[in-house]
């Protein structure tokens, strides 16, 4: 691969018809813009990150996840870039004029892919991915399974958030414009961690849908991303290089602040978090970190501090693993995460902070609570939802179906495509709208006039 082709201003669903910028916006500011924007990305303050959303205490929600994600990639981008203009000045001065206008899109790149990289979670967190998942694979759902092709059933069978958003963004609904949020390639590409079908996928998580496989292959072709293997069961691709920024800001937005959210709930002491954080330097730094604010100080602002010097560590460390390692990134060669190569003393401390979430946090009572009922509640609604799409002529599936936008052809098309269309209403609801819908279809409440 090669930054020339990777960083170009195509965009999806307008190919062929870009036009010189006429104002100071960049063409990968406007996707920035136009995501911050949207109403599915508005929704994202309603979806749940880890813990419930918040009664008296603040805690992180998808949006709020998304935007620190956002913040922490642009400085990823941003910094990279600086370097690869001052190694490509060296190598290559005969293409400075092409690649530093490239280089230094690539905080906005990675930013704007970062803002969209959640936006295709269902409701609930992990626990809606796995309702339908789990809704695929049992009994009841294999009388559906003559409808669908091969990769779509395993689209459905192995469902993943992480290609609910290319679908979302790239995917034409009812009533909209031909490639949905028309996005650049860069962007698009940015978000695709799993760049490889759902027929290949190992464990639930894969990068397109078989309805995206062909925009997909599109852009990958136009960006000179390579075939890395390709046989009657599916397709897979080396990833984009700036998958690896994205990947890094997400990996340490969601560890590090999961960390001081546990410790607002007072699931973590201050101690204990205090200790978490700190393990992260040595011993000198760890001197300056702590004494930088006095004992009798703010405790949650001495935490706040801590983890921002973590992230600000963290960050500094990827920027300098994915420099040393560009060649091997660009030939598609290179293993792991950015974060699964930083140094000892980081990566342990890292770990840590990993095995400390999944003991203290991931099960915690106030996180598994929410786990049960949102599995229930998008497991039900997704029974009753396919049941009306099966039989539209019934008088209570007319009324089910009424409830959905008709962006979504839940009564239009083969089978298949109207249960993904099911799935699609499902994803796009907020935790609130999901809890809501499924108390009035229960009996449990009624519409206030």
């Amino acid at each position: 691969m090669n930054w020339i082709d990777l960083i170009s201003s195509e965009r999806f669903g307008k190919e062929g018809t870009s036009k010189p910028d006429v104002e100071r916006r960049t063409q990968f500011q406007r996707d920035y813009d136009r995501l911050i924007f949207s109403a599915a990305f508005r929704r994202m303050q309603n979806k749940t990150q880890v813990f419930p959303l918040p009664g008296s205490i603040f805690v992180h929600n998808r949006l709020t996840h998304s935007l620190e994600v956002a913040s922490v990639g642009r400085s990823l981008g941003n910094d990279v870039g600086e370097r690869l203009v001052e190694k490509y000045i060296r190598l290559r001065p005969d293409l400075t004029h092409r690649l530093n206008p490239r280089f230094e899109s690539l905080g906005d790149i990675v930013s704007a892919a970062c803002l969209a990289h959640d936006m295709g979670n269902p409701p609930f967190g992990h626990s809606g991915e796995n309702a339908i998942r789990t809704f695929f694979t049992e009994t009841k759902a294999q009388s559906l399974r003559h409808h669908f092709s091969d990769q779509q059933w395993s689209d459905m069978a192995h469902f993943d958030g992480n290609a609910n958003t290319l679908r979302l963004l790239s995917h034409q609904f009812e009533g909209r414009r031909p490639g949905g949020f028309v996005m650049t390639y860069p962007t698009l590409a940015s978000i695709v961690k799993y760049p490889y079908s759902s027929t290949l996928a190992t464990k639930s998580k894969f990068g397109f849908f078989a309805s995206e496989q062909e925009g997909y292959c599109r852009i990958a072709k136009k960006l000179g991303i390579p075939v890395v293997r390709q046989t009657d069961k599916g397709i897979e691709f080396a990833r984009h290089p700036l998958v690896y920024l994205v990947e890094a800001a997400d990996d340490i937005c969601y560890e590090i602040m999961d960390i001081e959210d546990a410790f607002k709930l007072r699931i973590l002491s201050f101690e204990e978090t205090c200790d978490l954080l700190l393990d992260f330097f040595d011993y000198d730094a760890r001197c300056d970190i702590a004494t930088t604010y006095s004992e009798d100080s703010d405790r949650n602002d001495r935490i706040v501090f801590f983890r921002a010097c973590v992230i600000n560590l963290l960050e500094r460390e990827c920027v300098r693993i994915f420099m040393e390692h560009e060649e091997e990134i660009l030939a598609g060669s290179f293993e792991g995460s950015l974060i699964s190569h930083l140094p000892e003393r980081q990566l342990h401390a890292y770990k840590h902070c990993s095995e400390v979430a999944k003991q203290r946090i991931y099960n915690c009572k106030e996180v598994t609570d929410i786990d049960l009922a949102g599995f229930h509640i998008i497991y039900t609604l997704l029974n009753l939802m396919v049941d009306a799409v099966m039989s539209p002529e019934k008088a209570y599936s007319k009324l089910l179906i009424s409830q959905a936008s008709s962006q979504y052809a839940l009564q239009k098309g083969p089978i298949a495509e109207r249960i993904i269309s099911v799935v699609d209403y499902l994803t796009g609801m907020t935790d609130v709208f999901a809890l809501d819908l499924y108390r009035k279809i229960e009996g449990h409440s009624l519409p206030v006039v």
